[in-house]
């Protein structure tokens, strides 16, 4: 694909069904748009997410993807008639071929997106929809939304991936007491537990994410995705298979950083004497 052909590409909006997509100064903000269903993530909804990720990955109009969702909820979970009682009816190869898609934007593609995320929960979040909120990098809840693994209240278990998410943030005796008694919580609980960085009153829910958002897209890009994919993959790691992996990935970043923010950072501390670490970044010249 030409250059040119890339940004006629990029110049549209991707999406515009169960997702819409609005930028911003930087930020892409996704939702997922089916409000009549609290969001409920459909089939044709993953579809959808996989093309929007995929588009956005490439678009310089996205230097931050902020997920959240449409009128008064992040996320219903998945769409139980859709999902499970429309599948059930499916043959294995077609079944799987929904689980994949589903889990290819959920996780696979979420939790190492090569652009900062973070989850923007307005409302419900419910069961599966635990799963994106987690591979999120950050999130920032509204203290009034509600919170809920329910499953255990009709017949089934938090499956999929949402149990091991849950499992990635939330203390064992946390996630164990909302998965076994299928209680909901809201934003301030969230926050305490660590399933959300912060929580905020609603009417501060975009403002303070969006403030969020831009302190991300003041910082060097190259650097930052090394940095947030490295504590993903080291997270499992001895600690000397972690001391390759990460000196590896830090000389790949200096290696693909157009701004040369190391050399930029060392020569304003050292020779100029016009940056003091811990107290603010490197002026970027790039």
């Amino acid at each position: 694909m030409t250059t040119k052909s890339v940004e006629a590409e990029s110049a549209q909006i991707p999406g515009g069904n169960t997702v819409l997509v609005e930028f911003e100064d930087g930020i892409a903000w996704v939702t997922m748009n089916r409000p009549e269903k609290r969001n409920a993530m459909s089939p044709m909804l993953a579809a959808e997410m996989v093309q929007v990720m995929n588009a956005l990955e490439i678009d310089t109009r996205c230097k931050v993807l902020v997920l959240t969702g449409a009128g008064n909820s992040f996320s219903a979970g998945m769409d139980l008639k859709e999902f499970f009682r429309q599948t059930d009816q499916m043959s294995p190869p077609e079944r799987e071929q929904i689980v994949r898609t589903n889990a290819q934007w959920q996780w696979r593609q979420l939790m190492f997106y090569p652009k900062p995320t973070i989850a923007m929960v307005n409302g419900w979040c419910f069961g599966g929809a635990f799963t994106p909120l987690v591979s999120c990098d950050l999130a920032i809840a509204a203290e009034e939304a509600t919170f809920g693994l329910s499953e255990i209240n009709w017949g089934i278990i938090p499956a999929g991936v949402v149990t091991k998410a849950v499992a990635q943030v939330m203390s064992q005796r946390d996630a164990l007491y909302y998965i076994m008694t299928g209680e909901t919580f809201d934003g301030r609980k969230a926050a305490a537990m660590n399933l959300v960085n912060e929580a905020v009153p609603l009417t501060d829910l975009r403002r303070r994410t969006r403030e969020l958002a831009m302190t991300l897209i003041g910082k060097n890009p190259t650097v930052l995705r090394a940095a947030k994919t490295a504590y993903r993959r080291v997270r499992d790691m001895s600690y000397d298979d972690a001391n390759d992996y990460l000196m590896a990935k830090n000389d790949q970043a200096r290696l693909f950083d157009p701004e040369q923010g190391r050399e930029q950072g060392l020569r304003q501390f050292l020779d100029e004497k016009s940056f003091r670490p811990g107290l603010g970044g490197y002026k970027r010249d790039g």
